[in-house]
């Protein structure tokens, strides 16, 4: 059984350790004061002027130093090497929305392993924010008022199908694969509606809509719990 160590009522921010711009822990730390740090994110934390409710990882990435003065109460070691240190702190962290910043870097795999994670735990309202774009799991019905032209990707992580109003490309009716039809690069003619048949379409927005983008998860149907994680 894992046991929640962070349960809030608003939104948080977790800081993972992939490099970053300071603009993206300042646009998240604007939404969701309140922040945690995944392993070596802790530090970023720290050095940006920042007190986390708790940092959690197996710690191989984290500073020593931080380590031996940061308080033992709020440093949660989990040692186990069978998940990320993203999906250890997403199964041990409630909150009405999660807002990832460093775990969509340079390194590639690393990308794959979040957008993985994502959709294991699409119940969790997780939005990863990257230099250009925001990366999250499309919840059962998502409305967005966009303007006309903006780049609205749809990604399957398996197959699957979604209806959608409002873009220049229409969805419904495809049968959605990562091996087949995909959703990348479509565009928006105005408002949209997104209702998938399942908690497998990753949505990708430029980064500048993450605003909007977080009001419209906090508005929408959260996706069951599908199995446990324990």
């Amino acid at each position: 059984m894992v046991n929640v160590i962070i349960d809030e009522t608003s939104p948080i921010t977790l800081v993972g350790g992939a490099s970053f711009e300071q603009n993206l822990l300042k646009m998240a730390l604007d939404r969701a004061p309140t922040s945690v740090g995944a392993d070596g994110g802790g530090a970023a934390l720290v050095a940006y002027g920042q007190s986390p409710l708790a940092i959690i990882g197996d710690m191989d990435s984290l500073d020593p130093q931080l380590a031996g003065d940061f308080p033992k109460e709020r440093l949660h070691v989990i040692a186990e090497q069978n998940s990320t240190d993203f999906e250890k702190c997403l199964q041990r962290v409630e909150a009405t929305a999660v807002i990832g910043v460093g775990f969509l870097g340079s390194r590639v795999d690393h990308q794959m392993s979040a957008q993985s994670v994502l959709v294991r735990y699409a119940h969790k309202r997780c939005i990863l924010l990257g230099d250009e774009d925001l990366v999250f799991v499309i919840p059962p019905e998502f409305c967005l008022a966009l303007e006309p032209d903006v780049r609205v990707s749809i990604f399957p992580m398996a197959q699957g199908q979604i209806v959608s109003e409002g873009l220049y490309w229409p969805t419904s009716g495809l049968v959605f694969a990562p091996a087949g039809q995909i959703g990348t690069s479509n565009k928006s003619e105005g408002p949209i509606r997104l209702l998938p048949d399942g908690p497998n379409m990753i949505g990708i927005l430029p980064l500048r809509y993450f605003d909007q983008v977080l009001d419209g998860l906090l508005a929408a149907p959260k996706w069951p719990i599908l199995k446990s994680k324990d």
